[in-house]
């Protein structure tokens, strides 16, 4: 990230910690402390709870089952063509998977699958831009920067929310 002022916060969720990042565009990232490498912030950025306010409070709507789509200023940095893949994992509906064929025929690349998939998984707002709902061609969970069983949590819940059993 650049030089400019990056604010953020830590929350708690049912699937650990989530480290958001900000700048004055929108949100930047969100990271899993159950990640391989887990990221820290940077000794430059800034602890700002007010700043990640409203992000905070959609991912604890989307948690309790309440949110199925997030209403947020965003500013993930990538490739164009990166952008094009985020773009794509953004309409895939609340309690729905498609696999990565399908993901690089939608982005009208389907030659791409390893390309697409790639760019799925450097997405930097997981959840927020959903990449966890895009899994193998035979229906297998496949990596997830999270983890699988994160990935598998997150398809769980918004599977029963779906089906309106939440607390099942």
């Amino acid at each position: 990230m650049s030089n400019e002022t990056i604010h953020y916060d830590i929350m708690q969720t049912p699937i650990g910690q989530l480290l958001l990042a900000a700048d004055h565009e929108g949100l930047r990232c969100v990271w899993f402390e159950t990640a391989r490498r887990p990221q820290k912030p940077s000794p430059n950025w800034v602890h700002s709870p007010k700043a990640l306010a409203l992000a905070r409070t959609q991912l604890d709507e989307y948690f309790a089952g309440a949110r199925r789509v997030f209403d947020l200023p965003l500013h993930p940095l990538g490739t164009p063509f990166q952008m094009a893949v985020w773009r794509a994992l953004e309409i895939i509906p609340y309690g729905v998977t498609i696999s990565y064929g399908e993901l690089a025929r939608r982005i009208e690349q389907p030659q791409a699958v390893r390309a697409a998939g790639a760019a799925n998984g450097s997405n930097p707002l997981p959840i927020v831009i959903p990449c966890h709902r895009v899994i193998g061609s035979n229906g297998s969970l496949t990596g997830f920067g999270g983890g699988l069983p994160t990935k598998r949590f997150l398809l769980s819940m918004e599977e029963r929310v779906a089906h309106g059993d939440l607390f099942a």
